[in-house]
């Protein structure tokens, strides 16, 4: 496939925040520490004074890696995690089952490229790619399904507490039907046997993303943590007692969305008074303070402040952090320097500085995620029988329609040079009644705009019998806009990797790999 580069505002698919993040505009600056280059890599590596445990969380990954062949690289990586002189660059995701949307494998890629590229710009530390898996989670609803082209399959389930606790053994059915759309091309076989492999072998939904994730990317040296371990959460703990009990995670947030929004920008996340649930087999509920006690809700657990501290001492575990402080807990445990994120998480980190300033604990370089636009080749020949180009295509559909109408027949429909003569008519009208009277001036701009709006109506009268003339080409363009932007967006948020496994195998891995430039913050469109 065929690598071009656009600018994500070509791509009339990001926010205000993200275009202003990645454009470095002023007023942003106060909301992160270091620019998303590297000048601020090179600043972050000397200041970053990691204080949390290197030898458990490698006790804990070699632990989590045992049930899985993983390959000689990603070993070494864990290996390098030991040593001062090596960071990790992180990105995370919900356990989606068979990876979930194309986005999810594009994080991944990111953070495969970045370690690549500041080993080469730094060689004199290491640099680890790590996939942060968010096995606590508990929203069985958004991760058990997924969509191939039309096709929707779902994990039908009865699920309650942490997903990556979730027992695997009634998945067999949605697994049967994702086997069926890969069908028995060589392609769609590997990709079958691969995800067999990972959800029959082993027994939680954490494993089996695991073994999943190891088998696409494990070839790169890709690290995949999963953070519900007690050997983790105790280095936490501390923060975990604190933040319940004085709740300085909503202060510092509901004041940093304050000056966001001040700004103009809409924050993805909002905090609660506490940020934590507590989590046990099957329950994972909200802690919330009542009646001078802290309670779980939906249960009859409850503590009092001393009986917290006490069970945050005893099991850590049992305290999972809410999206608005899992980033905090990432920094503590691993000795990370950049966060790889899609658009709404490059806003909702923007949103919590403050509270790593609170805590003491170094907020990373924070980078917005590759993107990608594939366009197979059939597609591709479309768009060339049709005279569109890789960044027309993402223009909505009446601007795209219209552009094609304007550009592709010879009537001259566009009433731009009459529009300029009536303008110029009627100034001079304007100009010989003002010197007759001055009120007239005001009849005269009238009768103009009368004009103009006549002429703008004859316009649209005629684009629309010239769209009238060009069904088939219209319904063409409809068709293509239809297949390459699903639902209206980006194929990224919500295809799966099967159509494209199918079409390309490991070939498409590789692709990204060799088109992906996390640090050029340009859109990649993929064709062929």
């Amino acid at each position: 496939m065929q690598a071009k580069y656009i600018t994500y505002q070509e791509t009339n698919a990001f926010s205000s925040a993200v275009l202003d993040y990645i454009g470095g505009k002023e007023q942003l600056k106060a909301f992160y520490t270091y620019s998303p280059d590297y000048k601020g890599f090179a600043e972050a590596i000397k200041n970053r004074n990691f204080g949390g445990d290197r030898k458990a969380l490698v006790e804990t990954l070699k632990r989590q890696y045992a049930s899985i062949e993983s390959s000689g690289l990603t070993r070494a990586n864990i290996g390098l995690l030991e040593d001062e002189k090596t960071f990790t660059v992180t990105t995370g995701h919900q356990l989606n089952i068979f990876t979930g949307p194309l986005y999810f494998i594009y994080k991944i890629v990111t953070a495969i490229n970045l370690a690549k590229e500041l080993k080469a710009t730094f060689p004199d530390y290491d640099f680890v790619p790590v996939y942060w898996m968010a096995t606590e989670d508990h929203d069985f609803e958004e991760i058990n399904n997924v969509k191939v082209e039309d096709k929707k399959i779902t994990w039908e389930k009865n699920a309650a507490g942490a997903t990556g606790r979730l027992d695997t053994k009634d998945i067999v059915d949605a697994l049967i039907a994702y086997k069926g759309y890969l069908g028995i091309s060589e392609n769609g076989l590997k990709l079958a046997q691969l995800v067999e492999e990972a959800y029959t072998g082993h027994a939680k939904l954490s494993d089996a993303t695991r073994a999943l994730v190891d088998a696409l990317f494990g070839r790169f040296g890709l690290v995949c943590v999963d953070a519900d371990e007690p050997a983790l959460k105790k280095q936490f703990g501390a923060i975990i007692y604190q933040d319940i009990t004085e709740e300085n995670s909503s202060a510092n947030i509901t004041a940093s969305n304050s000056s966001l929004e001040a700004l103009g920008y809409k924050p993805q996340v909002n905090p609660r008074e506490i940020n934590f649930f507590y989590m046990i087999d099957g329950l994972r509920e909200r802690l919330v303070f009542e009646g001078g006690l802290y309670k779980v809700m939906h249960s009859e657990i409850s503590f009092s402040a001393e009986s917290l501290k006490a069970e945050i001492g005893e099991h850590p575990e049992r305290f999972s952090p809410n999206v608005v402080m899992r980033p905090l807990y990432q920094e503590v445990i691993l000795p990370n320097l950049a966060y790889i994120g899609g658009g709404a998480e490059v806003t909702y980190w923007l949103q919590l500085k403050s509270n790593f300033d609170q805590y003491q604990v170094p907020f990373p370089v924070l980078l917005l995620r590759n993107s990608a636009q594939v366009i197979d080749k059939r597609s591709a020949e479309r768009m060339h029988i049709l005279g569109i180009n890789h960044k027309e295509i993402f223009a909505d559909d009446d601007t795209l329609k219209n552009s094609w109408i304007k550009a592709h027949v010879n009537l001259q429909f566009a009433l731009d040079n009459e529009e300029r003569a009536v303008r110029a008519v009627f100034d001079q009208i304007k100009l010989n009644a003002y010197k007759i009277d001055k009120s007239l001036s005001q009849s005269a701009d009238a009768a103009k705009t009368k004009a103009l709006k006549l002429i703008g109506s004859l316009e649209k009268k005629m684009m629309r019998a010239e769209k009238r003339k060009h069904k088939t080409s219209l319904a063409q363009i409809e068709n293509l806009k239809a297949k390459l932007f699903p639902n209206g967006g980006l194929q990224e948020r919500s295809l799966n990797i099967a159509p494209m496994y199918i079409l390309y195998g490991d070939e498409f891995i590789d692709t990204l790999i060799a088109s992906f430039k996390p640090l050029d913050h340009q859109f990649t469109v993929l064709i062929g």
